[in-house]
């Protein structure tokens, strides 16, 4: 690479190979001071250089619009003291334990009754339950006095009251879209405690005046752990810690009014317990009983009145209406007793079916004593007739005149009838029975014995006709001012 005798040019490639051979030439320190040298230039050589003082103002910046302004969410101040100090304190043990009682005041705002059920004898509720109490362990210092307001999160790591609802089925707090407690903590110390709460509670129904009854119903609020002498629940503003919604209403019942009270419960095992009470009182609405239960028994009442009317011969018409009526009033008291508890005492409604039930059956028996009484009659009637000499022979035309349907102007006639065709062995018969029947004075006191018996037969449907709607009239009036 390098030029025969030693001596390189002054330009040209041949000149960069000179230079390198130069180098190996070079001893190992003064290539190492090379190296360095290089180094700190190509270094220096990519700083930014600084603007020289020109004497000049430099020129505006652009707009504060056109700045973009730092994120303070990004900004990381360090981990925040905690105000409530949690941590600090044993939540396990109630406020002031040793002491005296803690009062828990308590109000409940009702949303909404959601059914009232007969047949389980219960109710379900939907409720705001709030508590309030103080706990210093919870204080914190604040210049605004302003509360903190925390999600049922911290719910779990302080102490809150065990109340429980005495008597309850099945209860639940409300979860959508999340847990619905809410926990408020004051500076000093004051803690509100508040969930949404649906509940079925037992109710003690009594039936007896049913359907034309009232029923009182009660939710019971106690601690579960806590005796009197740890914990005093009481209701915070008196009857005003009860509040309801104007708009709550039942289909079967009216809400006549809501009350608060409270007492002192005893368990033997355990102590003195303080209880409230929500109580309220419903009326049941009338009128949907009338229309399903007594206007339809009323009226079969009065369909079994119509046998009455109805000739006593009519056998077919006159049973098949009592049956009719009857199976009617059985169903009728089979689909109330459905909806209803099986209790063992009568009910109001029981009292006016069954009545119902009597007056149809009666009217069944009115028609049967008719009719054994018409039967015994016509047996009675047949015993002379047996008696007549026999009439076998003649022809079955001729022996409809032995009835004694005929006067005697017509007897006449027929002493005028000229046989024809061997006619008169026929005509001389019916002559002979219907003088026999003139001039027989047991005869006569028989015919006259039965018209009078038919008098008194039809006089048991006439009397009926006044007396079945007049006890029933009076029965209604009776019961219905003692019920009502």
């Amino acid at each position: 690479m390098v030029k025969p005798g030693g001596i390189c040019p002054a330009a040209g490639p041949w000149k960069a190979a000179c230079s390198i051979a130069d180098i190996h030439r070079m001893p190992y320190f003064s290539r190492l001071i090379l190296f360095l040298f290089c180094l700190v230039v190509l270094v220096e050589s990519r700083k930014p250089k600084k603007r020289r003082w020109t004497g000049q103002l430099e020129s505006s910046k652009p707009s504060h619009l056109y700045k973009k302004n730092p994120d303070m969410t990004k900004i990381r101040h360090g981990k925040p003291q905690p105000l409530l100090r949690v941590d600090d304190h044993d939540f396990t043990m109630r406020p002031a334990f040793g002491g005296p009682a803690i009062p828990v005041g308590v109000d409940v705002q009702v949303e909404s009754l959601d059914s009232i059920s007969e047949v389980d004898m219960d109710f379900t509720m939907t409720l705001y339950l709030r508590h309030y109490w103080k706990d210093e362990r919870l204080a914190f210092p604040s210049a605004s006095n302003k509360s903190m307001t925390f999600d049922g999160r911290l719910v779990k790591k302080i102490w809150v009251p065990d109340v429980f609802f005495v008597h309850s089925k099945r209860s639940f707090i409300h979860d959508t879209t999340t847990d619905n407690i809410m926990l408020r903590v004051f500076p000093d110390g004051q803690v509100l405690y508040s969930m949404r709460i649906t509940v079925t509670a037992m109710c003690n129904m009594d039936f007896s005046h049913f359907p034309l009854d009232s029923q009182t119903c009660s939710l019971e609020l106690e601690s579960y752990a806590y005796t009197d002498e740890d914990l005093m629940l009481y209701w915070k503003n008196g009857d005003e810690s009860l509040k309801t919604d104007e708009k709550i209403s039942l289909s079967q019942f009216l809400i006549q009014k809501f009350h608060t009270t409270s007492r002192l419960a005893f368990y033997s095992s355990t102590g003195w317990y303080n209880r409230l009470y929500i109580n309220f009182t419903l009326r049941r609405h009338i009128f949907f009983f009338l229309l399903q239960t007594y206007f339809p028994a009323t009226l079969m009442v009065m369909l079994s009145w119509v046998s009455f009317w109805i000739d006593r011969r009519a056998v077919p018409a006159r049973v098949s209406l009592g049956i009719t009526t009857v199976l009617t009033m059985s169903t009728i008291i089979t689909g109330v007793n459905a909806s209803m508890p099986r209790v063992s005492y009568i009910k109001a409604v029981d009292i006016y079916l069954w009545v119902s039930f009597v007056f149809v059956f009666l009217s069944v028996l009115e028609y049967a004593a008719v009719n054994y009484l018409t039967t015994v009659q016509e047996r009675k009637e047949r015993k002379p007739q047996e008696k007549l000499p026999c009439t076998c022979g003649l022809p079955q035309p001729r022996a409809v005149l032995l009835d004694g349907s005929y006067s005697d102007g017509e007897v006449n006639d027929l002493g005028n009838y000229t046989p024809e065709n061997g006619d008169k062995p026929d005509r001389m018969m019916v002559q002979l029975t219907l003088a026999s029947e003139r001039s027989s004075p047991q005869r006569k006191s028989q015919r006259s014995s039965y018209v009078s018996m038919r008098i008194d037969t039809h006089a048991i449907d006439k009397y009926s006709r006044i007396i079945f709607p007049a006890a029933y009239i009076l029965f209604n009036l009776i019961y219905w001012s003692i019920f009502s």
